[in-house]
Parts: structure tokens; C-alpha cells; sequence
């Protein structure tokens, strides 16, 4: 996985990927300067989740979808669009955790827990399962992180009982969704010898 971090990018692609993490990488540095230290702290608690694309060795599109989607979620939060506009938040929760899922499950396949959608003996029905199980997962998380937002950080994080169960449930769906072009669709590049 260090060598597929290490890589040098090869395509146009990787590289509008990795111009993504440098944004990304800025965006904290912003928020920062012109918004408030809980606005840099959002943003920087995306940036792992930017480099893992680099780890695990994505192809570019979903490398590019992937980062855009954990930026906007991120962005979203600081400049106030989860409150500003109607259904944005169930949105979010649907791609977000859809994308980070797909990136879980390919993190799986990297650690060889579970099986590569290219190799031999491959069964479609397992990310079907095993995706949908790690967006749930991942939806729990979220909302818990909400949670201790609103509790310790800033009561004008919104936290209600039908906004949580909401939002788990289109993540879910989005995660569901999400296993069904991990089933289908290669996501992951060659990975590199070493």
C-alpha cells in the first residue's frame, strides 16, 4: 500500500485526483484564516479520507468522485448548506457514505479480507452484503461524531432523533447502491508490485 501511495501519478486523472487532496490540504488552511478553528477541524477531519485513495490504489474516476463528494460534505458544513438547503443533508448521506463504504470494501480487499472483484472466483453477492454492512457502519459513526459535535463543540450542530435515524436509513441506501457498483464496476487499478 506505501507503494501505491508513493507512486508517482500517470494519467491526467490521477492527477486532478491528487490536486483534489492539495485542495483539500488548502481548504484547512482557509478555514483557518477566514472562518473559525471548528470550521478547519471539519475540513481536516476529511483529509484522511482523502489520502486513503492513495493507499489503496483507486482508479482516477473513483479516486475524483471520491474526494469531490468527502469535500463538499466537508464544505457543506462550514458554509452552512446542511441548514440552508431543504434535503441536502439526506443527499450527502447518500453519496458520502456510499463512496466511503466502496472505499472500505476496496481497503478490505487490500488487506485480503475479503476478495477482489478481478480475481477469479469472485462473488458479486459479497460487496452486496459486506458494502451495505460497512455504510451502516459508517452512518453510525457519522451520526455519533454529530452527536459529540453538538454535545462538546457547538449546539448548532442539529441533532434530533428522526434527522439520526434519517440519515442512517439513506445511507444505508446509498451504501446499498454503492455495493452494486462495487459488484460491478472496477474501481481499483492494478496495484503496485512490492
Amino acid at each position: 500500500m506505501i507503494d501505491n501511495f508513493l507512486r508517482r501519478p500517470q494519467s491526467i486523472g490521477e492527477i486532478a485526483a491528487d490536486t483534489i487532496r492539495v485542495i483539500g490540504v488548502l481548504s484547512i488552511v482557509v478555514a483557518a484564516i477566514w472562518f473559525s478553528p471548528t470550521d478547519a477541524g471539519i475540513l481536516a477531519f476529511a483529509l484522511p479520507g482523502l489520502l486513503a485513495p492513495r493507499f489503496v490504489g483507486m482508479r482516477a474516476s473513483f479516486d475524483i468522485v471520491y474526494g469531490v463528494t468527502l469535500l463538499i460534505a466537508a464544505w457543506s458544513n462550514v458554509v452552512g448548506l446542511y441548514s440552508a438547503i431543504d434535503g441536502w443533508d439526506l443527499v450527502i448521506h447518500v453519496v458520502a457514505t456510499g463512496v466511503i463504504a466502496a472505499m472500505l470494501y476496496l481497503l478490505l480487499v487490500r488487506w485480503e479480507v475479503v476478495s477482489s472483484p478481478v480475481d477469479a472466483g469472485f462473488r458479486a453477492r459479497t460487496p452486496m452484503v459486506i458494502v451495505p454492512a460497512l455504510g451502516l457502519a459508517v452512518s453510525a459513526v457519522w451520526e455519533m461524531v454529530e452527536w459529540v459535535g453538538y454535545s462538546f463543540i457547538s449546539d448548532e450542530i442539529f441533532v434530533a432523533y428522526d434527522d439520526t435515524i434519517g440519515d442512517m436509513a439513506v445511507g444505508g441506501l446509498g451504501a446499498l447502491i454503492a455495493g452494486a457498483v462495487v459488484a460491478r464496476v472496477p474501481l481499483e487499478r492494478r496495484q503496485v508490485a512490492g
